[in-house]
């Protein structure tokens, strides 16, 4: 998968897409990610990118020929984009199932904001997708297009070393994961529970997913109304 990623600070990706999976993909070819600076498509001198909002208020907004000309320059046209997507405050919550879109794709432009946002017209003529990735305002898009990058390394083929760890992990089933244990069997006088030791994969089986239903009801209630009106009668 080839990752486009524009900011005005492309020093806030050094960190993340060198460490852990997001390294190893990169380092096996597995993944490509590129970092623009959106000033490298300013067209004068100071390399502006951003101006006052027209109808006055505070703050600037990025300016849309930037971002025009860098998905122009990188694609070779607009029609030729890949499913683009803009970071912002008033996007669709980032979910599991967007996740799996998105890692099916060939490649994913990342379009990050700041300051009072994105001029509208780049909302309207390149974004296939606006994402939030939760209720709160940041800095910019960059935390933002972080996430994405790691959510949808995660499912790319050959990246994750166990396969089948993908399948019960929160939310892949609309559930909150079971509870995890591993050695000893007893630490501070906190015990595994029996069932874990007992060998009996169905009765392990049936507890992790009791488990699982029992952590959603109580943590995620709006995740366990949506996953008992699909799963029950």
């Amino acid at each position: 998968m080839r990752v486009d990623v524009l900011t005005l600070f492309p020093g806030y990706f050094d960190g993340p897409l060198r460490a852990s999976l997001l390294g190893r993909a990169r380092d096996s070819g597995l993944l490509s990610v590129a970092v623009h600076d959106l000033r490298d498509w300013a067209t004068d001198r100071h390399r502006t990118v951003d101006d006052v909002p027209y109808g006055g208020g505070a703050g600037m907004v990025l300016k849309a020929e930037p971002f025009f000309a860098a998905v122009e320059g990188l694609y070779g046209g607009i029609e030729q984009r890949p499913r683009t997507i803009v970071l912002t405050p008033r996007g669709a919550p980032l979910a599991q199932e967007r996740v799996v879109e998105f890692a099916a794709e060939p490649g994913l432009p990342l379009l990050c904001g700041r300051y009072e946002g994105i001029d509208e017209r780049v909302h309207a003529a390149l974004a296939h997708d606006e994402v939030s990735i939760g209720d709160y305002v940041l800095a910019g898009g960059e935390a933002a297009a972080a996430v994405v990058v790691e959510a949808v390394t995660r499912l790319l083929p050959g990246v994750m070393g166990n396969t089948a760890s993908g399948a019960d992990e929160s939310f892949s089933r609309g559930l909150l994961e079971y509870p995890q244990y591993t050695r000893p069997a007893e630490f501070r006088g906190m015990r595994v529970p029996d069932v874990l030791l007992s060998g009996d994969h169905d009765a392990v089986d049936r507890w992790r997913t009791e488990q699982a239903e029992e952590r959603t009801r109580s943590t995620r209630p709006d995740l366990y109304r949506a996953w008992s009106q699909r799963t029950r009668p």
